[in-house]
């Protein structure tokens, strides 16, 4: 029998493309991209640049080699937590193909980038939804998943046959790492496996396409990923559906700043505000707020105190918090001031694992909070499925307005004509040539 990636090689290629799906894959190219734009502005994003620089010898990203782009451009997408998201495999699949696509991409049409996109998202997505839940408790899966997807898009625009895809594969896999550790200290090697996941791919694809061999059953083997970091897989689920629609419609766009497994909440907290507001109180009238979620949104968030922004950004705590007392939750609301404010609504905050929350995950990522008010009363509210999940998409309009808020974070010269030359790219219009100037950005205020 053939190899689990020969399958999944053969079933993606042989999977459909229509119009829609190019529609859709022009959304989340363009969120990529914004993202990609908007942290370059970052504390993060300044460092990558600049190693990007020294190993250049003061030129910009162009000067580096293709797989030494990707990387620099995975690493500035994730950074700033408001990159799209897939729930099943628990991926951030745009921040490690795309990067590999706009590195790879110039001579193809935009038909052609967006069909290596939805090759990406479908390898990567479908091996995050086989690894199981024990793997995700020690390994992030965009980072052990990622090279997959980037391997899978590139050797779409490289032209490899059916063999050289399978080469790419396992030697992506055999790149495959990525551990949670960094949440102790709050470390940035986050933006580290984005930047590898979309590098080793690359790398592995270019070498595929010189005639560079991989392992075939980098998955199954008995020295493969599956065996050594997976082990409650479920590998049923790598090449299940083969009918089903791409998995790119089944990925969420980000609303808010912060990890996807604080959404929920953020959008349930929201809704409390506004029920406050509607009776005319605010947060002062709160004596105590119950979070009840699923267990891998406690594992990774249950952060009652965080002392930095990016620990903020994986607090439910302070993502509640926030949602309640401020008019948005923004890029400002994870910063000193904001923290200082709110650590007083946080310790009125407790969380907890809710068994329909627990139930639906990770289909649905659901939050239900209870606001005890100093007066006894009790305000409730359950989201089941957070803005701009495929149950409760934002709108096209939306996501043009959040591509150029972030496009504006980034000093980016007229957005919405390179907005308006994305979404072109679903009807043929060529990529247009971006890499050298995202790295020619005026720094903004820090």
């Amino acid at each position: 029998m053939a190899s689990l990636t020969t399958r999944l090689v053969r079933l993606i290629r042989a999977k459909p493309v229509g119009n829609n799906d190019m529609q859709t894959a022009a959304d989340f190219f363009l969120d990529a991209v914004a993202n990609i734009i908007a942290g370059t502005q970052s504390v993060p994003g300044r460092k990558v640049l600049a190693w990007a620089r020294a190993l250049a010898g003061g030129g910009d990203l162009t000067s580096l080699d293709q797989p030494r782009q990707a990387f620099v451009l995975g690493a500035l997408c994730h950074i700033l937590e408001v990159d799209d998201l897939h729930r099943a495999s628990v991926v951030h699949p745009g921040c490690v193909v795309v990067p590999a696509l706009l590195v790879l991409g110039g001579g193809h049409d935009g038909r052609q980038v967006l069909t290596g996109l939805l090759h990406g998202f479908e390898a990567t997505t479908r091996l995050g939804m086989s690894v199981g839940p024990a793997h995700y408790r020690i390994w992030h899966n965009t980072a052990t998943c990622g090279p997959f997807g980037s391997a899978m898009a590139a050797a779409h625009l490289l032209g490899l046959d059916e063999g050289q895809a399978v080469h790419a594969l396992g030697n992506a896999g055999s790149q495959a790492a990525g551990l949670w550790e960094f949440l102790a200290t709050g470390a940035e090697t986050k933006h580290l496996h984005a930047g590898r996941g979309a590098e080793a791919g690359v790398v592995a694809t270019s070498l595929a396409a010189h005639g560079f061999t991989g392992a075939p059953e980098i998955l199954e083997g008995e020295r493969g990923f599956y065996r050594a970091a997976c082990p409650d897989r479920d590998a049923a689920r790598l090449l299940a559906d083969p009918q089903a629609p791409w998995q790119v419609h089944q990925t969420s766009i980000k609303p808010w700043p912060s990890c996807r497994h604080t959404h929920p909440a953020i959008a349930s907290a929201i809704d409390i505000q506004q029920q406050m507001k509607a009776s005319g109180l605010n947060v002062d009238a709160i004596a105590k707020i119950s979070i009840e979620t699923y267990q891998a949104a406690l594992d990774l968030c249950n952060r009652a105190d965080p002392r930095s922004p990016y620990a903020a950004k994986f607090s439910l705590q302070h993502c509640v918090a926030a949602a309640l007392s401020l008019p948005q939750v923004g890029f400002s609301s994870f910063e000193t001031e904001a923290r200082a404010r709110l650590a007083g609504l946080r310790q009125r905050i407790e969380v907890g694992v809710g068994q329909a929350q627990q139930t639906a995950y990770p289909q649905h990522w659901g939050t239900r909070i209870i606001a005890h008010l100093s007066d006894g009363q009790r305000l409730e509210s359950v989201v089941r499925d957070a803005l701009g999940d495929p149950e409760e998409p934002v709108s096209r309009q939306a996501l043009c307005a959040k591509a150029e808020d972030l496009m504006g974070h980034g000093g980016w010269p007229r957005p919405q004509e390179t907005i308006a030359a994305i979404l072109a790219m679903a009807e043929g219009g060529p990529l247009p040539d971006l890499v050298g100037a995202i790295d020619n950005q005026p720094a903004q205020a820090a």
